[in-house]
């Protein structure tokens, strides 16, 4: 097994390519939104996303080429999020993945329909993956559009803008990063674990993994909100406390919250055991997600 610095990066620019082949070219007319498509989509992410969902596919006995199109969706999904959570209606950000962030370059109205289209072109990427036994197209669309609709994203996404200038109780900060941050992650996992076929309890292991690992993921991106420079994050820093957003930092204070991280990313570990062996590349990820500084 390659080192993890290495996968990451062998997996990002298989990512890359998967995405290349699959979203129209910049010539394509009408080339102005599938210019602001590409320049969101390849403005430097981390492609964490994918890249769980490809190692939970191979957790499960399955391989990247079994999960490409599920990994592609997601990362279009999770794209989509990116440039409508940007707009100076939502979080009003000037700067994401270190670029401009799509509204600044081209506008918010093709902003808006960037997103749209991406958050389209994740269905009609997904229901390529190839049928398994126990998983087919219907399965693995259904699992996506609950994921991005009003009782995950969009309903985190709610309760984050209505959250803003308040201090809201831990339980309802909890709300917000399990569904704002925490569901797509989980998706993620679990439809790179659908295209193995995976049986139903190691379904249900990526998905406790996924909700304790995407907790984790989010208190640290509060962290580091709070303690990294803009030029670190490639994003702008300071936000949440311009903001007046609830934060775990804010709550419960920077050490509590590093503490809580390290107990979520014990209960990630816990979850895999189902998967005996197989589990390493999940639980290396796990721990780079808990130790990573932007």
């Amino acid at each position: 097994m390659s080192d993890l610095k290495t996968y990451l990066t062998e997996r990002c620019a298989y990512v890359d390519a998967v995405l290349d082949r699959l979203i129209p070219s910049a010539e394509t007319a009408p080339a102005t939104i599938h210019k602001a498509m590409r320049h969101s989509i390849f403005a430097g992410g981390k492609r964490l996303r994918p890249i769980l969902c490809l190692a939970a596919a191979e957790a499960s006995g399955g391989s990247k080429e079994s999960a490409s199109f599920a990994a592609a969706a997601v990362e279009c999904l999770h794209t989509y999020s990116l440039v409508h959570d940007d707009l100076p209606s939502m979080d009003n950000d000037d700067f994401r993945r270190g670029v401009p962030t799509c509204h600044k370059v081209f506008g918010d109205g093709i902003a808006i329909l960037a997103g749209d289209a991406l958050q389209a072109l994740a269905f009609e990427i997904v229901v390529k993956t190839p049928v398994t036994v126990r998983y087919g197209a219907g399965a693995l669309v259904a699992e996506l559009a609950r994921t991005a609709g009003s009782l995950h994203l969009v309903g985190g996404q709610v309760a984050d803008l209505e959250g803003e200038g308040k201090k809201l109780p831990l339980e309802a900060l909890r709300f917000i990063h399990e569904n704002k941050t925490a569901a797509l992650l989980t998706t993620s996992l679990k439809l790179g674990g659908m295209s193995a076929d995976c049986q139903a309890e190691e379904l249900q292991g990526l998905t406790d993994f996924g909700m304790a690992t995407g907790l984790a993921f989010q208190i640290i991106d509060d962290i580091l909100d709070v303690t990294q420079t803009s030029e670190k994050l490639g994003k702008s820093a300071g936000k949440d406390l311009a903001s007046e957003k609830s934060t775990y930092p804010a709550l419960i204070g920077l050490e509590a919250s590093r503490d809580e991280a390290h107990r979520l990313t014990q209960v990630a570990h816990d979850a895999l055991a189902v998967f005996g062996n197989r589990s390493g590349r999940l639980r290396e990820l796990a721990d780079y997600l808990l130790a990573r500084d932007y």
